[in-house]
């Protein structure tokens, strides 16, 4: 079902420039949850293609994908924060491939891939927690109004909720989670009926 660890420098440049395309233009289809979380976090499967590639080429061509996909981001839309909401996007995804990869290319197996994209999960929600509170909150909350105003947006949901850090544990974390489990899930799903255009010398 899987990559043979022996993959040809053309096709890995190839695949990943492909993959690093439509993860970009997955970033343009995310959508709110605002019953669940404040609408300013978005959900979307822009880490998908970095998945499937850290599977089929090795982990570090994954964590390639988030850079482009990025840069791609950049480039064309621009930035509203200053690179650093591509720089969380880009750290979170490659924490979530580089895990999954490393995991899968040792054990080179469906165990061993099912294990990685679950773990790499499960880094990518426990990293999201440390990088929004000294990052990139801090900076959001000079741009929209201080911190206060952030973290009433979270009590308008929750209203006990109290603080930046509670704030993150009790929402974003889980929502990270969340978000790298349908990525797991969906490629599970896609990955066998595109392994063929993957992996094609």
């Amino acid at each position: 079902m899987y990559a043979s660890k022996t993959v040809s420098r053309t096709r890995c440049i190839t695949v990943t420039a492909m993959l690093s395309a439509v993860a970009f233009l997955l970033m343009f289809l995310e959508i709110s949850l605002p019953m669940l979380i404040p609408s300013f976090v978005k959900l979307d499967v822009s880490d998908l293609p970095a998945l499937l590639g850290s599977f089929a080429l090795g982990p570090v061509y994954g964590a390639l994908i988030e850079v482009f996909k990025n840069l791609l981001h950049i480039l064309i839309k621009g930035t509203s924060s200053a690179g650093i909401g591509e720089l969380f996007n880009v750290t979170m995804g490659a924490v979530f491939v580089l895990v999954a990869g490393l995991i899968y290319w040792k054990d080179h197996t469906r165990r061993g891939a099912i294990i990685g994209s679950l773990a790499g999960a499960i880094c990518m929600a426990l990293a999201s927690l440390p990088m929004n509170y000294f990052l990139v909150y801090p900076f959001y909350a000079t741009l929209f109004g201080g911190m206060d105003t952030i973290v009433s947006a979270y009590q308008a949901i929750l209203p006990g909720v109290d603080g930046l850090f509670e704030c993150l544990l009790i929402f974003n974390v889980p929502f990270t989670l969340v978000k790298g489990l349908i990525d797991v899930g969906l490629c599970f799903l896609i990955y066998k009926p595109l392994s063929g255009l993957l992996h094609q010398s």
